[in-house]
């Protein structure tokens, strides 16, 4: 009966607001394979009396709406303030008349995924959505993770698990084979005393870690470091792109940042830890410039790299979703270093939506600096969606190129 309801409930998931393509989906077998391990070991009664159920990581909503399917979780209802009834809510609806599930995505597109599938399913109760913390965690006795790719935003959860949850927690986390590695064992053992490899079913395994060590000291992020390379100082949430370090394709950006103009509004989309952002404003005192992202951790590393390099007053942090919640024609330079992975597969079609973004959001005149993996041949996309591109660089690997938005009676 379970595997016939989760087969149900994940064939009308969507990936909307993020990129859908026949070849990408809004769940996997680790999404099904967590979900029903913990059912296991809830009919075993294996897990703490009263399980409350918190889950980190989930892309879509699949995790989170195929708990509330499948019942069992956060069962004891209506007995504190964050369990009150949803005036709104469909009394048939999964969840309801239960204390929520609590979920944390750090992207904004899996967030509003989630709120989109649970209205297309009718659900309009039962999860909250909450950063990484003791609003997450406090009381959680199972807390279901997809895992993510890095180990450091790993190292993160997991010191916000053991710190947070209650000291009977179980956590399980599950990830595709090929993308797993001994050293999320590792990562895991520093912060719980038991860590057991699952059997693996349809190439997903679940790694169950529980017996929270206690926190000593601070949490271990975010990270703060010197680049010498850049005189700049660089913060970093776990699950950041690249760390305090400074990847390749926004060092050979960086190259032409003399030759970029000096713009009254200037973005850097995609903004990771804020460096081209820092960096850009720096030159260009009288600037103002927004750093954006759709990560959640990007976006609060990126507003303190720029506190620390004394910058707070001219740079701004926005957590968006290409840009959508800024007006047409709003800015005069948008740099970009895109990502060319979706999850894990390689796509071009998260480099395009920012693009097409870009195109947008350039005022007339204004451009658009591009780096990116010269095997993407991005430049059709460039010339299309925001105007004549001209190539400024390229070295082994990267292309810079810049693209002048044309005017809308061109």
């Amino acid at each position: 009966m379970a595997d016939n309801t989760l087969d149900s409930l994940f064939s009308r998931l969507g990936r909307f607001p993020d990129v859908e393509a026949a070849n990408l989906q809004a769940w996997d077998a680790t999404d099904k394979l967590l979900l029903d391990t913990a059912a296991d070991l809830l009919a075993a009664g294996s897990l703490h009396p009263g399980s409350r159920l918190a889950v980190v990581g989930d892309r879509y909503g699949a995790l989170t709406l195929g708990a509330l399917a499948l019942g069992g979780f956060n069962p004891d209802a209506n007995t504190d303030a964050d369990a009150a009834p949803n005036p709104n809510a469909n009394s048939d609806a999964p969840g309801s008349g239960t204390r929520p599930v609590r979920v944390h995505q750090d992207l904004i597109t899996g967030e509003r995924a989630l709120r989109h599938n649970a209205a297309t399913l009718g659900i309009t109760g039962g999860f909250e959505q909450h950063p990484l913390g003791p609003g997450l965690l406090s009381g959680a006795t199972i807390v279901l993770l997809q895992l993510p790719k890095s180990l450091a935003e790993l190292d993160e959860i997991a010191d916000a698990v053991a710190r947070h949850a209650d000291p009977g927690v179980v956590l399980l986390a599950g990830g595709r084979v090929k993308h797993m590695s001994l050293g999320m064992n590792a990562v895991l053992e520093r912060h719980f005393r038991e860590v057991q490899p699952q059997h693996a079913r349809q190439k997903s395994r679940v790694l169950l870690a529980r017996g929270p060590q206690p926190a000593t000291g601070a949490p271990p992020f975010p990270v703060t470091a010197l680049n010498a390379e850049l005189d700049l100082t660089v913060v970093a949430r776990g699950a950041v792109f690249a760390g305090t370090g400074l990847d390749i394709g926004t060092r050979f950006l960086l190259e032409f940042l003399p030759r970029m103009p000096q713009a009254r509004h200037a973005i850097d989309l995609g903004c990771g830890t804020g460096i081209l952002a820092a960096m850009y404003a720096r030159a260009n005192p009288g600037s103002r410039v927004t750093a954006t992202d759709q990560s959640a951790a990007a976006v609060d590393s990126a507003r303190a790299t720029a506190a620390a390099n004394g910058l707070a007053g001219q740079v701004v942090a926005l957590q968006d979703d290409a840009m959508g919640s800024l007006p047409d024609a709003s800015a005069d330079l948008i740099l970009l270093n895109p990502p060319f992975h979706v999850g894990a597969t390689v796509h071009a079609g998260a480099g395009v939506k920012l693009i097409e973004a870009a195109g947008r959001v350039l005022a007339p005149g204004g451009e658009l600096w591009t780096v990116f993996n010269s095997h993407l041949h991005y430049q059709p996309a460039l010339q299309r969606l925001v105007g004549p591109t001209r190539e400024v660089g390229r070295n082994p690997k990267f292309t810079v190129t810049a693209s002048t938005r044309k005017s809308s009676d061109v």
